[in-house]
């Protein structure tokens, strides 16, 4: 292979990559499908991508990327593991129901159903070892998160609820994947004052905010986004590069809007009668992934648009893949001019924009790794760009967030501001149980399980959902639902009373993760 111009700088690539706790103690649920379809077209190909960039070697692909605990217990879930499968089959006899007119897509699509289920066959239903061999091939550097996806600054009235979030995450990530994690993707990139002094106080050495965290930080950074700094307390931050970003997750400017890709919002779930969907036990239409579609246009309607082309769609992925190098090529070379050090773009992505939300995500991914080189791009990880030992400037970063409006208000408005002091009471009432400590084993593992609720009621995923007005009533229901046997487990500690025979069981088999779980995460730290 000839040789590229020389690089001037690099790219970090980051994929954050993490779903709600939506198992369910019976198959078939909504949420259920949102893993299943997110494992199908997001995680699975984005490991195949991965795996066969590193088998090339005129290739150095490299990516960061955030697993969240509760996505991680997900994977780890036998009895999920044993639903996806049979999850495969039904769309595998639903797309035969494809109009002949999408053949194409509909081949494209089914032969992706068999390799997932092939995979899945092969790996046994775990595919971790993948993601830590990747790790120890240098490719991937796996991050954490909050345990299960807490909004940080909206928990800071209680600090020790955010330590249990960030305790039990650094936990399970070392349980199921082997090595304690340095990075954490902050929930939401979402930063308050001094939280650096607890994430280096759990083990944590770095993380990525939105470019005002640095921007907006004192004093302000010499190189801007353009170079990681060093907090007061010791935590290393790297801050977006939107240009990096806007071409590739915006729906109105970026790529994934290309008339030639595959339309989102149409699925076989919705075009297909109610009959046919509930004898294979689907009760009502839904998405079911099953998209034979592309976007056609802008100003579309979903019923007048055509015929998924995945040819069509493959050449316009290799012109998007060059043209985003072409930039950061750009961008790196006027950059490297006036640094003193190697310059860094950070391009963080919730990873499933790649595979989920824009299908062609992964294939995007596997023509940058392909074309970086000969386009002069080096790829980096963040754990790299720390370890070749270059002095980080002293600066306190900025309080903010990577959601709408930069800040906390996407998290804080009329919509969900009801569930912080619940939150809130929960996390006190937590702290000052753990403090006075319980009288016998049994009393201990009522303890734990109401940690467990106590951190799931603390999603913001939930909070999310009923700003963005979608699926409401099941968010309220799951902050309700966490926060009710929260408090049943706190009552029958208080009272030494059991609760109702089979209860506890049944709560435990919905809610069964994080088996380290540690209630002294939530013992009363020092006042300031």
């Amino acid at each position: 292979m000839a040789a590229g111009p020389a690089d001037a700088g690099d790219l970090a690539l980051v994929l954050h990559a993490h779903l709600p706790y939506v198992h369910s103690s019976a198959p078939g649920s909504l949420e259920e499908d949102w893993y299943f379809q997110a494992l199908l077209e997001c995680y699975l190909p984005l490991l195949d991508t991965l795996e066969a960039a590193a088998a090339d070697p005129s290739q150095r692909p490299r990516l960061t990327m955030g697993l969240s605990p509760t996505l991680l217990s997900l994977l780890s879930n036998k009895v999920l593991s044993q639903r996806f499968i049979p999850w495969l089959e039904v769309r595998q006899e639903l797309l035969r129901q494809a109009p002949q007119d999408h053949a194409a897509a509909a081949a494209g699509l089914g032969l992706q159903l068999q390799r997932a289920k092939q995979a899945w066959k092969q790996a046994q239903g775990d595919v971790l070892p993948r993601f830590q061999a990747l790790q120890q091939q240098g490719v991937l550097d796996l991050l954490t998160c909050g345990a299960t996806h807490g909004y940080l600054p909206l928990l800071r009235d209680c600090p020790e609820a955010v330590r249990a979030q960030l305790l039990t995450a650094v936990r399970e990530h070392e349980r199921l994947l082997g090595v304690r994690p340095l990075g954490i993707w902050l929930p939401e990139c979402a930063y308050y004052e001094g939280l650096d002094r607890l994430l280096v106080s759990c083990g944590l050495r770095y993380a990525i905010l939105d470019a005002h965290g640095l921007l907006h930080g004192q004093p302000r950074p010499r190189y801007g986004v353009y170079a990681p700094i060093c907090s007061p307390g010791g935590m290393a931050f790297f801050g977006r590069d939107s240009e990096s970003t806007l071409p590739v997750w915006s729906a109105r400017e970026g790529y994934p809007g290309d008339p030639s890709y595959r339309e989102f919002h149409r699925d076989l779930g919705w075009d297909l009668p109610e009959q046919e969907l509930q004898q294979h036990g689907i009760t009502s239409p839904r998405p079911l992934g099953l998209k034979l579609h592309r976007v056609t246009g802008r100003q579309c309607s979903l019923e007048a648009k055509q015929a998924y082309d995945p040819a069509q769609a493959a050449a316009t992925v290799q012109r998007d893949a060059q043209h985003f190098l072409a930039g950061r090529a750009q961008q790196l070379q006027d950059l490297s001019g006036s640094m003193e050090r190697r310059p860094l773009l950070v391009a963080p992505f919730d990873a499933e924009l790649f595979g989920h939300w824009w299908f062609e995500g992964p294939q995007f991914l596997a023509e940058l790794f392909q074309q970086a080189p000969r386009q002069g791009v080096g790829l980096a990880t963040l754990r790299e760009t720390l370890s070749r030992g270059d002095a980080l400037q002293l600066c306190q970063p900025s309080p903010s967030s990577w959601g709408q409006g930069g800040y906390h208000t996407y998290w804080l408005n009329e919509s969900n501001a009801w569930v912080i002091p619940e939150w809130n009471r929960a996390s006190r009432a937590m702290v000052d149980r753990v403090s006075r400590g319980v009288g016998s084993e049994q009393a201990r593992d009522w303890l734990q399980q109401a940690g467990r609720e106590l951190l799931l009621a603390q999603s913001s995923d939930w909070s999310f959902i009923l700003r963005a007005g979608t699926t409401t009533e099941l968010a309220k229901e799951r902050i309700e639902r966490h926060l009710k046997r929260f408090w049943c487990l706190i009552e029958a500690i208080n009272t030494n009373t059991p609760p109702p025979e089979g209860w506890l069981e049944a709560v435990q088999r919905e809610d069964g993760l994080f088996p380290l779980i540690n209630a002294a995460d939530w013992a009363r730290l020092p006042a300031p």
